[in-house]
């Protein structure tokens, strides 16, 4: 093909003329159904890629929440110890002391 011909092809295309074909009216509604179809298929692609980002972002949060609970969690049985609350009651010259004996006293 020569580049004359290129021009001329390209020309009926870009020219609309090919539109006035048979061709294009007597399959209208195959082309337009394939446009609506395709125009479906990249909107749902579209709309899948970013829920697949909002899970992934989720799921980060998610890890990062459950390594802060546990951190929490650790915290929270460190503090709350026997040792550590004679600690603080020493600390604070709060006026508590432990029994020496055991609360209920299991009978025989």
């Amino acid at each position: 093909m020569s580049a004359k011909e290129v021009k001329k092809k390209m020309m009926y295309i870009l020219g609309g003329t090919i539109l006035t074909e048979d061709f294009f009216w007597k399959n209208a509604r195959f082309i337009i159904t394939l446009v609506v179809i395709i125009a479906l298929y990249i909107s749902n692609r579209y709309s899948c890629i970013e829920k697949v980002a909002k899970i992934e972002s989720l799921q980060r949060e998610l890890k990062d929440v459950k390594h802060e609970s546990v951190t929490i969690t650790s915290r929270l049985m460190g503090i709350s110890r026997e040792s550590k609350v004679e600690e603080l009651v020493k600390k604070n010259n709060v006026d508590v002391s432990l029994t020496s004996e055991p609360i209920f006293k299991i009978k025989q």
